[in-house]
């Protein structure tokens, strides 16, 4: 049986410990999902803007800056995930104090690691290009979009903890109403300091970095202000200011736990590395088919993503609030729903896979074939991919974090390349793209196999947040 808890006052409002299962995972995912394919629609329309106005060249630079920064914020992300966990936990709990400290110890960590890492990488911007053995013809191009990008981090962190911290809390609506901010601002802004207009002069590649930085700094001050004015969960009352010097015992907590999720995005990132490497050296046909393929997956794998969240933050306010008979719902419903999401998307992708294709390659290119024939091999795959990440956030929401690693690092090379060297001179080119739901699936038993046989519920219920009320208004 669980047992009964507190709650703070007001709490109910993102509560995701209440009501039914599959209507508050569909409600709280919807937004992170909105969010995530604006993201990616703001990179991919920058893209345009930079390859349309300045060339090749440029373009390829944001792509040699953008493999930096990515390592970055996957480390950015595994942080943010640990304190959501723990957030979770104590809003679940009705504790809104715990959640605070948590929170300020993330900030507080994050900003002052922003602070090191963006001059660190404004000194040290042409040294990580050289050893990135970045093209001569490039190398302007990059250094000047680079060293731009490092100021905006500072922001960016900010807005990726607030974004990550207010979803433990349970509110995804914000985030994204701050992400919707960002990407229009950036959007607006690419070609007009790119090229310049009126008094506004042209700063080329850096103008794309500047939109950047300037979209990302509007969204974090927005975000305080709605923070403040509208007395968010996790916002810090002057009383609370302390809490930004982190906690020994909760900083503790999230690099520990932080590190373990960020490698996952790590791993993952080098595995696909190593996979455009293998498509190069089956030709252009095969790298620009593959590479339309890449553009498409990146939508289709992004409800799993929300999903995995979703279930993450609800189970981490269920654990917290110690209703365990819960977790196991909850599993099912993302599981379910992700199966129906991704389901559609992909049959839909599959039913009308030459149009959108075409969108990437042209009518006429010679690639439209092999992509469609990748698609029909590979893209159900993320189906599966989707069921073990959700499997993931649950076990995640209760401090179990090195199994998922060390299940996407099987799944990954042993497993994926592995296929791929052993059948390669018997299928050939098929061999890449059967070795992704060869991966998948991989994944998703021994995923199943981890969140049945290790002892994590056990770790659940030895977590106890003591409920408390919220303090009085300093």
């Amino acid at each position: 049986m669980s047992e009964p808890r507190s709650r703070a006052p007001g709490s109910r409002q993102g509560d995701l410990t209440r009501g039914p299962i599959m209507g508050t995972l569909l409600r709280f995912c919807a937004p992170t999902l909105m969010a995530n394919v604006l993201q990616s629609l703001n990179g991919t329309v920058n893209a345009i803007w930079v390859g349309r106005m300045l060339g090749g060249s440029a373009l390829a630079a944001t792509a040699n800056a953008n493999v930096v920064m990515f390592l970055v914020f996957a480390a950015t992300f595994g942080f943010g995930m640990a304190a959501t966990v723990k957030i979770g936990q104590a809003f679940g709990a009705g504790n809104v104090d715990a959640a605070r400290r948590t929170f300020g110890t993330a900030m507080g960590f994050c900003v002052g690691l922003s602070l090191v890492v963006a001059v660190a990488g404004w000194i040290g911007a042409p040294a990580l290009l050289h050893a990135m053995s970045t093209p001569p013809v490039v190398f302007a191009f990059a250094l000047a979009y680079l060293r731009v990008i490092f100021i905006a981090m500072p922001a960016q962190m900010i807005s990726v903890i607030l974004s990550m911290s207010m979803r433990g809390a349970g509110d995804a609506r914000t985030p994204l109403r701050m992400m919707i901010i960002s990407v229009v601002l950036d959007v607006a802004l690419n070609p007009l300091l790119i090229g310049g207009w009126g008094p506004i002069p042209a700063f080329g590649i850096a103008g794309s970095a500047l939109a950047t930085t300037i979209a990302s700094t509007v969204a974090m001050l927005a975000y305080l202000v709605v923070l403040y004015a509208n007395d968010l969960p996790v916002r810090l009352r002057r009383s609370e200011w302390h809490y930004l010097i982190p906690h020994p015992a909760e900083l503790r907590f999230i690099v520990t736990k932080g590190l373990p999720m960020g490698a996952q995005m790590l791993l993952v990132s080098m595995a696909g590395i190593i996979m455009v490497g293998l498509v190069n050296r089956e030709g252009a046909t095969a790298s620009a088919a593959y590479g339309a393929s890449l553009q498409v997956w990146t939508y289709l794998q992004m409800p799993a993503l929300a999903i995995s969240a979703a279930v993450s933050a609800m189970a981490a306010q269920t654990i917290g609030a110690r209703l365990f008979d819960r977790l196991d719902a909850i599993t099912r419903a993302g599981v379910l729903l992700n199966l129906a999401m991704t389901g559609v998307m992909t049959a839909l992708l599959l039913t009308f896979d030459r149009p959108v294709l075409e969108l990437f390659l042209g009518a006429n290119s010679p690639a439209v074939g092999l992509a469609r024939h990748i698609q029909f091999l590979a893209s159900w795959s993320y189906a599966l991919f989707g069921i073990t990440i959700v499997l993931f956030g649950t076990m995640r929401a209760a401090g179990t974090v090195l199994p998922p690693l060390l299940v996407l690092g099987i799944a990954m090379y042993p497993g994926r390349l592995g296929f791929y060297h052993l059948v390669h001179p018997v299928l050939g080119m098929d061999a890449i793209w059967l070795s992704f739901p060869v991966g998948s699936a991989i994944a998703l038993v021994l995923a199943y196999a981890s969140y049945r046989l290790i002892p994590w519920r056990k770790r659940a219920e030895a977590t106890r947040v003591p409920p408390t009320r919220e303090p009085a208004v300093a």
